[in-house]
């Protein structure tokens, strides 16, 4: 008998909102095993605040994870000298990085089947003295990959970035044959691997308005991107594009395609989180391990009040599910 998928899911910034969304988990059975890495003390402590009837169990890696509903497993992390909720403290920094070093060291090794990352705030991290640009880059350098891509999703559409976190004025810059190709061929590969997506279609959107409009606004599609685009077709890819930012997403063009690519972070996540903020999920491509994250932040005003919606985190448990069971099923076939 197949063993089930389990998953790790570090709780995050421990002032903010993500203790208690892992124990609003607990409410009701699942049927995807879930190992909280996080401060037992921390969550037993929010748990008294929001009145809420959890019995938290010490896990090991080996045994299983509990499923039932006023349970979880938890996968005690020493260091987290605050829990006060809304009020972060630096002190507690190296404690959240320890949560996603030891959640992403259990997938590399095969103890877990992959990890799901609840919200952290970068600065406090920063004012710890501790370099920290976000989850993706931490990620990036443990599991020690060349390029990452970052895609959102929602039940109805997927969207990846060509850049991510750059000033307006460097993305045309960075935007290079290298790097639209790199980030291609992980999107068209993971979608395959994660997603079982055997031809994956993808549409790409052009930098410019008008995806340049035949170069009167702008030369990077003629210069840059239709000739690597045509490149990547010859090996296979299904790539439509470039088209027009404004126009793409439109039924007529989103019918036909499994996700866009889009060439900048406000060109397609205003798009994707419009039509589904807090049930979308940050999913990071690339990575040898399955790692998917809530779209939200640390909410430090909605934090020991019972009031956050655990939508996006229910969404990104159930997306990494399926990616870890689409790897597995890859595995076998290969094997």
């Amino acid at each position: 008998m197949t063993a089930p998928v389990t998953l790790a899911l570090t709780a995050g910034e421990p002032a903010g909102i993500g203790p208690e969304l892992c124990l609003m988990l607990a409410r009701e059975a699942r049927d995807t095993g879930l190992v909280v890495v996080a401060c037992e003390a921390l969550l037993a402590e929010r748990a008294r605040r929001l009145g809420l009837d959890v019995t938290l169990h010490p896990w090991q890696p080996g045994e299983p994870a509990r499923c039932e509903p006023g349970h979880l497993s938890v996968w005690p992390v020493a260091g987290c000298v605050s829990r006060a909720a809304g009020k972060p403290d630096p002190a507690n920094s190296r404690y959240v990085l320890a949560t996603l070093e030891t959640a992403a060291r259990a997938c590399l090794d095969g103890v877990l089947d992959g990890m799901v990352t609840g919200p952290v705030h970068k600065g406090v991290i920063n004012e710890a003295g501790v370099a920290f640009s976000g989850h993706t880059e931490f990620l990036q350098a443990l599991c020690g990959v060349e390029r990452v891509v970052m895609m959102l999703a929602t039940d109805e559409l997927r969207v990846a970035l060509v850049t991510t976190h750059l000033p307006l004025r460097e993305v045309a810059d960075a935007i290079t044959p290298e790097r639209l190709g790199q980030v291609a061929r992980i999107l068209d590969r993971d979608l395959r691997a994660w997603f079982g997506l055997e031809q994956p279609r993808i549409l790409v959107a052009g930098l410019n308005p008008h995806a340049g409009e035949g170069g009167h606004l702008g030369r990077e599609e003629i210069e840059v991107i239709e000739p690597t685009l045509a490149r990547l077709r010859q090996e296979g890819l299904s790539l439509t594009g470039p088209l027009p930012a404004d126009t793409l997403f439109t039924p007529h063009w989103l019918e036909q395609a499994d996700a866009v690519l889009a060439m900048y972070h406000d060109q397609g996540l205003p798009v994707l989180k419009y039509q589904g903020f807090g049930r979308a999920v940050n999913v990071t491509l690339g990575l040898p391990i399955v790692r998917t994250s809530v779209d939200h932040g640390t909410a430090l005003d909605l934090a020991g009040t019972g009031t956050a919606d655990a939508g996006s985190l229910h969404t990104a448990i159930r997306v990494a599910g399926h990616m870890a069971r689409c790897r597995r099923r890859a595995g076998e076939v290969g094997a």
